[in-house]
């Protein structure tokens, strides 16, 4: 083994690695942070029921159009509810999910 390396990595690059992962990973908490206080709506029935959850993955907001409330069919008021607040949620995974590849990506996967 090469002195102060390791087999394929040159000795003097390996600082420069540690260096850049410890950036890469100061990157990826910064984002962390600014993806938790984002906000995404979620919406189903034709706007009939629409909702707010925050990046930490919390319900923040539900509205419910009055037209959408029919006690004889409740059971369709709440695949409503819960269709809206699985679409935000999806839409917070995914923008989640695609900023920290930007991030992770210059590192081959690394992280």
């Amino acid at each position: 083994m090469a002195r102060g390396g390791f087999p394929g990595i040159p000795g003097g690059n390996m600082q420069q690695l540690m260096r850049q992962a410890q950036k890469m990973q100061q990157m990826m908490v910064q984002k962390q942070e600014e993806l938790d206080v984002r906000e995404y709506e979620g919406t189903a029935g034709g706007g009939a029921v629409t909702c707010k959850v925050s990046g930490k993955r919390q319900l923040l907001a539900l509205t419910i159009q009055p037209d959408a409330v029919d006690p004889d069919d409740v059971e369709m008021l709440q695949d409503m509810i819960v269709a809206a607040v699985n679409d935000a949620l999806k839409k917070g995974e995914e923008t989640r999910e695609a900023e920290m590849n930007k991030i992770g990506g210059g590192m081959g996967g690394m992280f």
